[in-house]
C-alpha cells in the first residue's frame, strides 16, 4: 500500500479530468446516461406535443402565412374565416348572409370576425353605388397586410413636340437645295386661303368652341362624394342617349352634381332634375344644357338655424350587411328592434 502525503495542498482537478464518482456508477459524460432531448421536453409538460403527418399538396391548396395562422391578437374564428376567404376564387360572395349559411356560427359572430380582420388589415371593405343606384360592398382580401399595392395608372406618354416650321430669311439669297425635283405648290380656290393646318379658314383662324357654363362647387369635396357624382354623370346616357358627354365634360360636371348631393339630394333626385322635360330637338351640346340645369335648379342648403347636420360615414349592417349611415358600426334601422 502507498502512503499519502498529508502536507500536500489540495487542488481542483483540471477541466478535462473526470469527476470522482462511485465505483461502478455510470459516467455523466457517457452517452448512455443522457435522456433524449425530445423525451425531456415531453416530460416537462406531462404530455406530448403535436406531431405533424404532412403530405405535400400539388393541387387544390392555398398558401397561408404564419403571421395570420399564429396571429397573437386575432380570435380563432377570425383566423379560420380569413383562411376560408383566402381559399375562395375571385368574385366569390363573402357577405355576412352567405357566410352564415355556409358555417354554423351566427351572423353576429361572423360580423365580429370580419371586423377583426378589417381592423388588422386582412380585409378592406368599401361601398360604392352601381349605375342602377344601388349601394354595393366591395371586399378585398389581403394575405399580408401592408399599404395598398394598387397599381397606379401610368401617365400617358408625352406628346411629341412639333418641329418648328422653317421660316426663310427675307434677306437670304441662297437657293434652297432639294433632294429631288421640285413640285408645284397646290393652288387654292380663289377667295379662300389655306391655313397652316390645311383647313380652309378664309384668311381667318377658326373660332374656338365656347367654354362650358360654370357649375356649383361642393363645400367639402370628399372622394366618396365625387365618386358617386361621377357615377351619376356617366349614367345619364342610359336615360337618354343624347346625354353622352366626353371625359373632360364629365370632369367639369362632377362638382356640380356633388354640390346637389351635398344638399341632401339622392342620385335619383339629380337624375330626375337633369333628364326631365328635355327638348325633342337634337342636342348640339348636351354638356352645356346639363351645366345650366345644375346651376339654375340648385336646391338650397339644409335647414338653417345652426350648423349643418353631420354626414355620418357609410357602415355595413352586422345583421343584413346592407349599407347605412351611422357614426359607428352596428345594425341598420330596419334590423334594430
Amino acid at each position: 500500500m502507498g502512503t499519502t502525503d498529508s502536507t500536500a495542498r489540495p487542488h481542483a482537478p483540471s477541466g478535462g479530468a473526470a469527476k470522482t464518482r462511485p465505483a461502478g456508477g455510470p459516467s455523466r459524460t457517457s452517452p448512455t446516461a443522457r435522456k433524449p432531448r425530445t423525451a425531456r421536453r415531453a416530460g416537462r409538460g406531462g404530455g406530448g406535443g403535436v406531431i405533424h403527418d404532412n403530405i405535400r399538396h400539388t393541387t387544390r391548396f392555398t398558401v397561408i402565412g404564419n403571421d395570420l395562422a399564429q396571429h397573437p391578437d386575432l380570435s380563432l374564428v377570425a383566423i379560420g374565416l380569413a383562411t376560408h376567404i383566402q381559399s375562395l376564387p375571385s368574385g366569390a360572395k363573402v357577405d355576412i348572409v352567405t357566410l352564415a349559411e355556409r358555417f354554423p356560427e351566427g351572423r353576429k359572430c361572423i360580423s365580429r370576425a370580419l371586423n377583426e380582420l378589417e381592423a388588422h388589415g386582412y380585409l378592406r371593405r368599401t361601398t360604392s353605388r352601381n349605375p342602377s343606384g344601388h349601394i354595393i360592398t366591395i371586399t378585398v382580401s389581403c394575405n399580408h397586410p401592408e399599404p395598398s399595392r394598387a397599381a397606379v395608372p401610368a401617365a400617358p406618354p408625352p406628346l411629341p413636340t412639333p418641329l418648328p416650321e422653317a421660316t426663310p430669311d427675307a434677306d437670304s439669297t441662297a437657293p434652297a437645295t432639294l433632294e429631288g425635283p421640285s413640285l408645284p405648290a397646290p393652288s387654292s380656290p380663289p377667295g379662300r386661303t389655306v391655313g397652316k393646318t390645311g383647313g380652309r379658314t378664309g384668311g381667318k383662324t377658326a373660332p374656338r368652341r365656347p367654354a362650358l357654363p360654370a357649375v356649383p362647387q361642393p363645400l367639402y369635396p370628399a372622394p366618396g362624394l365625387l365618386e358617386v357624382a361621377f357615377t351619376v354623370v356617366a349614367g345619364l346616357r342610359r336615360h337618354d342617349n343624347r346625354l353622352l358627354v366626353s371625359t373632360a365634360e364629365a370632369e367639369h360636371l362632377v362638382p356640380g352634381v356633388a354640390a346637389w348631393l351635398e344638399r341632401d339630394c339622392t342620385p335619383e333626385d339629380v337624375l330626375h332634375a337633369l333628364t326631365r322635360r328635355l327638348p325633342d330637338t337634337p342636342l348640339h351640346r348636351p354638356a352645356a344644357l346639363l351645366a345650366h340645369r345644375l346651376t339654375d335648379g340648385l336646391p338650397p342648403l339644409p335647414a338653417l338655424g345652426g350648423p349643418p347636420a353631420a354626414r355620418h360615414p357609410l357602415q355595413n349592417c352586422d345583421t343584413c350587411d346592407r349599407a347605412y349611415r351611422a357614426p359607428e358600426p352596428g345594425t341598420c334601422p330596419a334590423c334594430t328592434p
